[in-house]
């Protein structure tokens, strides 16, 4: 009869329990790995042979037949060598005493029979408690995030020598030295290395980057070389609230996934890829489909420099994931779902020279030119954007006596607006992601307001999307101010966000 332990596989984000059987047949020695096993977990036998022998294990000669079911799952890490290792000692009778019951095995062993962390530790983790798992046992991590969960017991072993000692009693106390406190993160303030006190004028960029912050609206700038739209946005996350337990551990998972580093899990992420960054890079993908930068920037910021300079079709690939807040990446073998809810900030220049519309340069470009850069950002992805924002050069001397704001406050008027929307909705859900049907019940608009989005609309060609966007950004503002209802103050307030004039559009269009 084959010995039976329990593992943990991945599937993108989502684990599933894994059945490592193992059973010794006569025959030729050797070891088979079945179930669909990658490249990586082929090599297992290896890795697993060797460590056996490092701890003196005496095997019989037959042949080894390793099984992990689901046989139809295609398996891709490493993370089940242990579970390996465990089964093998098992059904030769080098472990004579029971292995726990629900008990779970996830590591990779070295050579000399010490076990180290895979990528997708702490998703494989989550995906045990859900499998209602009772025992887990871990390598060391110094970065694991989690004290505790309510129905596991965490055994962090260093060594294979150090697991088999536990099934007799002889290692009853396990470390927990390799924790980080995640209570005590609840408290500390963040730190940055920016700050708006420090960015000069551009009041209505400031203000509209606090109403994208208060909600999660995506937001597009536009302005000459030099205005300061990288500045704004590399400042921007110093007003963005730091992410609570659950937004760390779901960050924390796609990193480990990714096998990025990352030293600060508190505060929201902040990715600027290159405008060279291929499709793959940033939707995400590979043989072994890997989260992109539209995952990595998973509840943080996506931020686009040079945004016309990137290929137009990588662009038309940010379509779906901008909507549905995920990114479905589909291979032959299977398809992989990695959560992408970003918030979308991109800056270009108007035309190709940079100057269009600037009050200090002369535009060399063409009509022709200007229209062709001006429609590399395709009309679909302008459509998602929620705030345009067109920039220009600041005065120096007019600008440097102003006292300008610090982001200290200005994201605590975040932090209020968001506990608003929270508290409205029931859960954590702000107006950028909660249901059309949801928020059109919370936000009920007078016959004057009616009459005023009536008219808009007819005059500016809005489509469906865009007069939600209006709402979405109406509502936020209230918010902010602190207001129960709607204003017609913040509805004039959102669509004059949205509208922005085209140096080379005609008298009265709008974008």
């Amino acid at each position: 009869m084959a010995t039976v332990v329990t593992s943990i596989g991945l599937k993108g984000m989502e684990g599933y329990r894994v059945q490592v059987e193992v059973q010794l047949i006569p025959g030729v020695e050797g070891v088979s790995i079945v179930g669909l096993p990658d490249a990586s977990v082929k090599e297992s036998k290896d890795r697993v042979m060797a460590a056996l022998y490092a701890n003196d294990c005496q095997i019989p000669d037959k042949k080894i037949i390793i099984n992990l079911s689901p046989a139809e799952q295609k398996k891709n890490s490493p993370i089940f060598d242990l579970a390996m290792a465990i089964g093998i000692m098992k059904e030769a009778g080098e472990i004579r005493h029971a292995i726990p019951a629900d008990a779970a095995f996830l590591g990779v062993l070295s050579l000399d029979g010490s076990i180290k962390p895979v990528a997708g530790m702490l998703p494989a983790v989550v995906a045990a408690k859900k499998e209602k798992i009772k025992i887990l046992y871990l390598p060391p991590m110094p970065d694991f995030p989690l004290q505790s969960i309510e129905g596991i017991e965490f055994r962090f072993a260093e060594t294979l020598q150090e697991v088999i000692d536990s099934f007799s009693g002889q290692l009853t106390a396990f470390s927990t030295s390799f924790f980080s406190s995640s209570d005590s993160t609840e408290e500390i303030t963040p730190t940055y290395d920016k700050d708006f006190q420090h960015v000069l004028g551009h009041k209505q960029a400031k203000r509209a980057l606090e109403i994208s912050a208060a909600r999660g609206h995506n937001v597009l700038m536009t302005g000459p070389p030099g205005c300061g739209k990288s500045l704004l946005a590399e400042t921007f996350p110093s007003i963005l609230p730091a992410l609570k337990q659950e937004g760390r551990f779901e960050v924390m998972s796609i990193y480990q996934l990714a096998g990025v580093t990352k030293v600060d899990f508190l505060t929201p992420p902040f990715r600027d890829p290159h405008h060279s960054a291929s499709a793959v890079s940033l939707i995400g993908g590979g043989a072994n489909p890997k989260p992109g930068e539209v995952s990595l920037a998973h509840r943080g910021v996506l931020f686009l420099d040079e945004m016309a300079e990137f290929p137009k079709r990588t662009l038309d690939m940010l379509r779906q994931p901008m909507e549905t807040g995920v990114v479905m990446i589909s291979r032959a073998a299977s398809t992989v779902t990695y959560p992408a809810q970003f918030l979308l900030l991109g800056a270009m220049n108007p035309c190709p020279c940079g100057y269009l519309g600037s009050r200090h340069f002369y535009c060399t470009c063409t009509p022709k030119q200007i229209t062709a850069y001006s429609n590399r950002v395709s009309g679909p992805i302008q459509d998602r954007m929620d705030i345009l924002l067109k920039l220009d050069t600041v005065s120096l001397d007019s600008e440097s006596t102003e006292t300008n704001e610090t982001s200290k406050v200005i994201r605590e008027r975040v932090i209020a607006a968001r506990e608003r929307q929270y508290k409205r909705f029931g859960s954590e859900v702000t107006n950028a992601i909660v249901a059309n049907e949801r928020l059109l019940a919370c936000t009920e608009l007078n016959d004057e307001q009616e009459k005023m989005m009536q008219q808009w609309t007819s005059k500016y060609n809005w489509s469906t999307r865009v007069q939600m966007k209006i709402l979405r950004l109406a509502r936020t503002i209230s918010d902010l101010s602190g207001e129960e209802n709607i204003t017609n103050e913040a509805i004039w307030e959102a669509v004059t966000m949205r509208r922005v004039q085209t140096g080379n559009a005609k008298k009265g269009m709008v974008r």
